[in-house]
């Protein structure tokens, strides 16, 4: 995936200059260093010389507006008006993320007085965010040391989730088959989503699949069928023309993903059959295609896939997912699909078989099935009521299975809330959330929130917090 770029913005007053010349070489190694825990984090990071004056930052922001950069990153090297800086970071379109931390992790009575000198931008911190909140501009703040806590990872997250929001925006989302007969839920308007968000929608043609279809060599196929199974456990075997016809939609739906461009996609397995390009339902390009970093939904569910696209841009580890079933006595709850899930999240390789396709015309795929990975996330539902569209995100735990996994050759992961059970699937439903979510892991909730204040979306936080 494409690596994120963020503009380092290191804060400073013009006074130390004339006063204290001597601190700069000092507080300009601490910079370097926090640059390069950054970059050890994945980003890109473009580095500024000390900013102290209002047309120093106009020039630096404007330069990482050009980069392409995500969000600046705020640094306080020491106190710095806020209105030498205020009206630059507030007019760009780039999000702001300050980064709130010193090099000295300890200030007790036994400390030197001279490092107030060096670890004191803490108060042009609260001066920067006061004019910000005051002006309307959205931002966020990881608060810690940098060595003795997790700050420098929030930092990441926050930037993630700010090249998440700046995703969306333009956006195309491709829809195979329309939407599934009667599921209101995630139903939206193009004309909205375009308007609101701009996504576009583009619909695919039987025509063209078609024309896609017929163009694929031979050869391609079996290649992709010898990496499904290089990669991939075989449950049982399946004869090999239900796999060759598995890898030939799941070529013709790739090659129509890259010629229109797309983000994300939704397939409508109800309108998959031999005359329609896809002879059978492509449930594996939708679980490689996650992993990618496209965007996935199921049931022609424009709206979760649009979001799922943004949010696997910015963190990449995100997956559609659905809630099937309560498990009452583990309070926890089965996440399950028919065949969709993001490869990069499972918790083995891939297991093999044919399914049995009985709801419609299509023929039996060969699926890669599954179990996500146990770790932390945040479970993101994005909805539409009376007011308009909101965010719901719970933290939760995926947990490893117990004992004998009977749930082998299936898409599978348990998933337990904060909350107890019972609550958490009330607030869902009270909030007004669909059936169709999305898996974030290693994110924070408050990622989301940003994420969400970004797109001026309300957010609904369902955990043991609130």
């Amino acid at each position: 995936m494409k690596p994120i770029t963020v503009g380092f913005l290191p804060l400073y007053i013009a006074l130390y200059d004339q006063s204290n010349p001597e601190l700069r070489p000092r507080l300009e190694a601490f910079y370097e260093r926090m640059a390069h825990l950054l970059e050890e984090r994945g980003l890109i990071v473009l580095r500024s010389p000390f900013c102290r004056l209002e047309e120093e930052f106009a020039r630096e922001v404007a330069r990482y507006e050009a980069a392409g950069a995500a969000a600046v990153v705020t640094l306080h090297m020491a106190y710095s008006p806020s209105l030498e800086s205020e009206r630059v970071l507030s007019g760009t379109p780039l999000p702001v993320v300050v980064l709130d931390t010193t090099e000295t992790p300890a200030f007790g009575p036994d400390q030197d007085p001279g490092e107030i000198m060096y670890c004191h931008g803490i108060h042009g911190v609260m001066d920067l965010c006061s004019m910000l909140k005051r002006s309307g501009k959205a931002f966020a703040v990881a608060a810690g040391h940098w060595k003795e806590s997790d700050v420098l990872d929030r930092t990441v997250g926050f930037v993630r989730a700010a090249a998440g929001a700046a995703a969306l925006a333009g956006s195309r989302v491709g829809s195979v088959g329309g939407s599934f007969e009667g599921m209101g839920d995630f139903l939206v308007p193009e004309e909205e989503l375009r308007d609101r968000f701009g996504v576009t929608v583009v619909r695919a043609s039987k025509e063209e699949l078609c024309a896609l279809r017929d163009a694929i060599p031979a050869q391609a196929v079996q290649k992709e069928m010898a990496l499904d199974r290089e990669r991939g456990v075989c449950l049982q075997e399946f004869a090999p023309e239900v796999h060759e016809q598995t890898a030939k939609s799941c070529l013709t739906l790739r090659r129509w993903l890259e010629k229109e461009r797309l983000n994300a996609f939704t397939v409508n397995f109800r309108a998959v059959g031999p005359e329609t390009g896809l002879a059978v339902m492509p449930f594996m390009e939708a679980c490689k295609a996650m992993e990618r970093g496209l965007g996935y939904a199921g049931e022609g569910d424009v709206l979760t896939a649009a979001f799922a696209g943004a949010l696997i841009a910015g963190f990449e580890t995100a997956a559609f997912v659905e809630i099937f079933c309560p498990d009452w006595q583990g309070g926890r709850l089965l996440l399950s699909h028919m065949g969709e899930m993001n490869y990069g999240l499972l918790a083995g390789r891939p297991e093999l078989k044919a399914m049995p396709f009985v709801f419609g015309e299509a023929g039996d795929p060969v699926v890669g099935y599954g179990c996500y990975r146990a770790g932390s996330a945040v479970f993101v539902n994005i909805f539409r009521d009376e007011r308009g569209f909101r965010l719901l995100a719970a933290p939760v735990d995926m947990e490893e299975p117990e004992g004998d996994d009977r749930f082998v050759g299936n898409v599978r992961g348990w998933m337990k809330p904060q909350v107890p059970l019972e609550r958490f699937l009330e607030r869902l439903s009270e909030a007004g959330a669909t059936h169709h979510s999305i898996l974030v892991y290693g994110a924070a909730v408050e990622q989301l929130r940003f994420f969400a204040d970004l797109l001026d979306i309300p957010v609904t936080v369902v955990s043991a917090d609130e």
